[in-house]
């Protein structure tokens, strides 16, 4: 059966007419609106504030009794005026600057008259690079190269027979190697000791090993006692129970 529709009736028959005329329409209000302008008004209200019923006070006048001043200081009338009879001379100063015409006296100097004076230096040598290195108690003889085995030798003899594990480091399971770095002096003396290590426990006592060191023989460079830096290792390890 065919389904038939009354065009009177149909909604959908002016829509783009209604489509169209609602665009114009918005167009119109947001032009409108765009070009629409306000003015500042001059017109100023202005208000007068009255007061009545103003009431007046009178503020009570009250005397004080305030001394007089005192009178002033009387200037006695049989007052001299003596003049100052001392003179005093005036102190002049002469000018140290020397003029033109003033001579200068020529002096030369001999090399006799001046003074030279040495001044040590405390220069350091590596071990590697010194002509004659330390020489440990007990390694008096022999080559350079075996009083630098007997060096190395007396040195880590030494370590070993001062060697002593904090307590507190063992309860604390510390362990590692201390780098001690030190410095032979021109009197064969053990100075500048510094160290470098995992914790403070272990540089202090490799600290106190090192400074048990015995006085040597310096180091000498062109005939001349140096300073001689040297470094050594100790490693501190404990066996486990």
């Amino acid at each position: 059966m065919q389904v038939k529709k009354n065009p009177e009736v149909e909604v959908g028959r002016n829509s783009s007419l209604y489509f169209a005329v609602g665009l114009n329409l918005m167009l119109l209000i947001t032009y409108i609106m765009f070009e629409h302008k306000t003015y500042k008004s001059d017109v100023v209200i202005r208000d007068i504030v009255q007061v009545d019923n103003f009431v007046e006070e009178d503020i009570p006048i009250v005397n004080l009794n305030v001394p007089p001043p005192p009178p002033p200081a009387l200037v006695p009338d049989d007052i001299k005026i003596v003049e100052d009879e001392v003179e005093v001379e005036e102190t002049i100063i002469e000018s140290s600057e020397i003029g033109q015409n003033e001579a200068i006296e020529e002096y030369v100097v001999n090399v006799e008259d001046v003074e030279v004076e040495e001044v040590e230096e405390d220069i350091e040598v590596p071990f590697a690079v010194i002509e004659d290195i330390p020489v440990f108690p007990g390694c008096e003889g022999g080559s350079k190269e075996e009083k630098m085995a007997c060096f190395q030798a007396k040195m880590l003899e030494h370590v070993s027979k001062n060697f002593k594990y904090p307590e507190r480091a063992l309860e604390l399971e510390m362990q590692g190697k201390v780098y001690v770095l030190f410095v032979i002096d021109k009197t064969g003396q053990v100075t500048k000791i510094r160290s470098r290590g995992p914790d403070k426990l272990l540089e202090k006592e490799a600290e106190r090993i090192i400074s048990l060191l015995p006085k040597m023989t310096p180091g000498k460079q062109r005939g001349r006692p140096v300073n001689m830096p040297y470094s050594i290792p100790i490693h501190f390890k404990f066996k486990e129970r």
